[in-house]
């Protein structure tokens, strides 16, 4: 697939050109209280879907920003969030990356983050290992929870956080060394990828958020599930439920995120 390797490659570094050159130049709109768009992830989507079609008339899309007169389904289907960490992009908090990953009959096949601001290319195929700027990487060996870092991220519907989202925070914030939350669901898989942390968990985000970031943490060495320990079995499931992790710790954090659902 070296002809959709290298289309993949130009859309995902294309895009993010793009929307370096317009940061601190855009407004937003909000899609839910928290939820931002801003003219850059429409521009940027438009972009991509631009450069896919052209060379894949035939595929599809499956992408965060609404657009009409794209194909939508096919057993190739291009899963795209075209700025994923919108809030950071849109205050200039430098966090924020182009995600594309490219599925065969709703399994990811090929996945690029590229980060906005830093310019880091996460790239993974399957089988053939996850690279950043073209350099091989691996998830952590770090063993045990109580010597991780972890990631985490809070949904745009506020309301369960305090109930559900705070609780389990806290427990993991006693049994780690640390609790980060950057905003981007894309690097922070990425960055469990190269082993910058060591687990990842979140509730509620999507399959444009995560699809590429998993086949990444996968070559990478890593373990991806839903809370129940199991992988994903159809596209529309990616995310709800949302565990990331050098595999080492997978276990420990599967127990610490059930346990504390199981008293609520």
């Amino acid at each position: 697939m070296k002809k959709e390797y290298a289309v993949l490659i130009e859309a995902v570094t294309k895009a993010a050109a793009l929307a370096k050159k317009r940061i601190g130049k855009v407004s937003y709109e909000l899609k839910g209280k928290s939820n931002l768009v801003t003219q850059a992830d429409i521009a940027c989507q438009k972009k991509i879907v631009e450069i896919i079609s052209k060379a894949f008339p035939e595929h599809g899309f499956l992408a965060e920003e609404s657009q009409s007169g794209i194909k939508k389904d096919g057993r190739y289907l291009w899963v795209i969030d075209p700025i994923d960490g919108t809030t950071n992009y849109a205050h200039t908090f430098a966090h924020s990356a182009v995600s594309v990953a490219l599925t065969d009959g709703g399994r990811p096949v090929m996945g690029a983050i590229m980060d906005i601001f830093k310019g880091e290319l996460f790239t993974a195929v399957k089988g053939k290992g996850a690279h950043l700027n073209g350099k091989k990487i691996r998830v952590s060996g770090t063993p045990k929870l109580q010597d991780s870092l972890l990631i985490t991220g809070f949904p745009y519907d506020r309301t369960p956080i305090k109930k559900v989202h705070v609780p389990i925070f806290t427990d993991f914030l006693f049994n780690c060394h640390d609790v980060r939350r950057t905003g981007s669901a894309a690097l922070d898989c990425c960055w469990i990828a190269c082993g910058r942390a060591d687990g990842y968990w979140e509730f509620s985000i999507n399959p444009w958020d995560c699809c590429a970031g998993t086949l990444i943490v996968q070559e990478a060495g890593g373990k991806v599930t839903d809370f129940k320990g199991k992988a994903f079995s159809k596209l529309e499931k990616y995310g709800a439920e949302f565990l990331a992790s050098n595999g080492k710790i997978h276990k420990e954090m599967l127990g610490i995120i059930n346990k504390t659902l199981g008293s609520l």
